[in-house]
């Protein structure tokens, strides 16, 4: 499984980033989403499928 993000489609909110620090940050300069680990094991898969359910822009999605 991959991360997809979207830069332009997020909005900032940091849901993503709330639901996996280890996966997620955020830009300095605009509050966009930075992927840290896009191919992520174990219990992070979840976590990442969260991440994509909660984000209020759509902005994350799974390539399996």
């Amino acid at each position: 499984m991959k991360i997809i993000a979207d830069t332009g489609k997020c909005v900032g909110a940091g849901q993503c980033v709330l639901t996996e620090p280890a996966l997620f940050d955020q830009s300095e300069e605009d509050g966009t989403v930075i992927v840290l680990d896009d191919q992520p094991q174990g219990e992070l898969v979840e976590k990442a499928r969260e991440a994509v359910h909660v984000c209020p822009s759509q902005a994350l999605s799974l390539q399996e």
